[in-house]
């Protein structure tokens, strides 16, 4: 047992002391210094985000929630509770499909809250998680399902890449070579389509399901207030994941597409315009004005018509090859030469 007199409890000048333990930083007792370090631990914490999959959940003894609506009611309450202690957290998506999966690969009993926990730190290792600020859990969930919904996107994308391995003419590798194409081609297409902001989708038809990407991007007009960032915090990981698939549909040749709506903010035109480009053979083939306009106005599902959006531009996509190369005269006359795709579509009026 240990034992503390009076000459224990005298400090460095000699004078008496209280006998209390010493004062942590700022002056703060134990208690203080253990939240002073809870503030520094970080918290993650996942969601069970859909009604189906919280029944799924249900069917484990341990999991004490009857009701999903009370269940994210106290799950914000939770969120509150850490932010008002200053923890930084993050929240992903509890996904009960995947947490089983998890649990085979590890052996482990998945009716267990400790289970459940490992589960959750490897949601946070894997990075599909967004920051809390405070929203309503109403407004976090859409932002948790596109980031899970891009997580899932990019691993089978990268996935299919690596399964190609080298090309049995050069050697090269295939996959690599895709995803350097699929770069040199997002950045002519971004620096191509002028100011304004650029709302981009690639498709790209695959085994399991299509894979579909993202991108948002663009510079504001010279003069008007630069634009908003996107609301799902995405960012560079949207652009990897858009290479990624758009690299897919390069090096299988599958078939697919990109789309490119723009919101000007100024300029001669003002309002919205897009444009389109098919992905056939590995290669992207600018769509016509009238291939864009029959694209956007045909249900994908039904295949029947629908209106036209008022106020909505249909643009030709502009070529998108390297100079020299089959598919068009791209090469001085590109869109930082004279000629570039505005040029190029007045050019093409003039001869029709």
């Amino acid at each position: 047992m240990a034992h503390t007199d009076d000459r224990d409890r005298r400090d460095r000048t000699g004078r008496r002391g209280s006998g209390r333990r010493p004062a942590g930083p700022g002056g703060h007792g134990p208690a203080a210094t253990r939240r002073a370090l809870r503030r520094e631990a970080p918290s993650t914490v996942a969601v069970v985000a859909d009604a189906a999959g919280f029944t799924a959940m249900r069917r484990y003894r341990t999991f004490a929630f009857a009701d999903h609506h009370t269940y994210l009611r106290q799950t914000e309450g939770l969120l509150r509770s850490l932010t008002a202690q200053g923890i930084h957290t993050r929240v992903g998506l509890f996904d009960p499909a995947d947490y089983e999966h998890f649990c085979v690969q590890e052996r482990i009993d998945p009716d267990t809250p400790d289970s459940r926990t490992r589960y959750v730190a490897e949601v946070a290792a894997t990075g599909a998680t967004v920051r809390y600020r405070g929203q309503p859990i109403g407004r976090l969930l859409p932002l948790l399902l596109d980031g899970w919904e891009r997580q899932d996107t990019w691993e089978r994308a990268t996935e299919l890449l690596a399964g190609l391995g080298p090309c049995t003419d050069c050697g090269e590798d295939i996959g690599a070579a895709a995803l350097d194409e699929a770069a040199r081609l997002l950045v002519r297409i971004t620096g191509s389509a002028g100011p304004g902001t650029h709302h981009l989708v690639c498709s790209v038809t695959g085994e399991t399901g299509p894979l579909v990407a993202v991108l948002h991007t663009g510079s504001a007009p010279r003069g008007a207030p630069a634009p908003p960032a996107p609301a799902t915090g995405g960012g560079a990981a949207e652009e990897l994941v858009f290479r990624a698939v758009l690299a897919a549909g390069i090096a299988t040749e599958r078939p697919g597409g990109v789309v490119m709506r723009t919101v000007r903010g100024g300029g001669e035109d003002g309002g919205e315009e897009v444009r389109g480009w098919s992905l056939t053979g590995g290669r992207l083939r600018p769509l016509s004005e009238a291939e864009v306009f029959s694209a956007y106005c045909t249900d994908a599902r039904t295949g029947e018509p629908v209106p036209p959006e008022p106020g909505l531009l249909y643009r030709a996509g502009f070529p998108l090859s390297r100079p020299g190369t089959a598919d068009g005269p791209n090469s001085a006359d590109g869109p930082d030469g004279p000629d570039g795709p505005e040029e190029e579509e007045k050019r093409e009026g003039r001869e029709g």
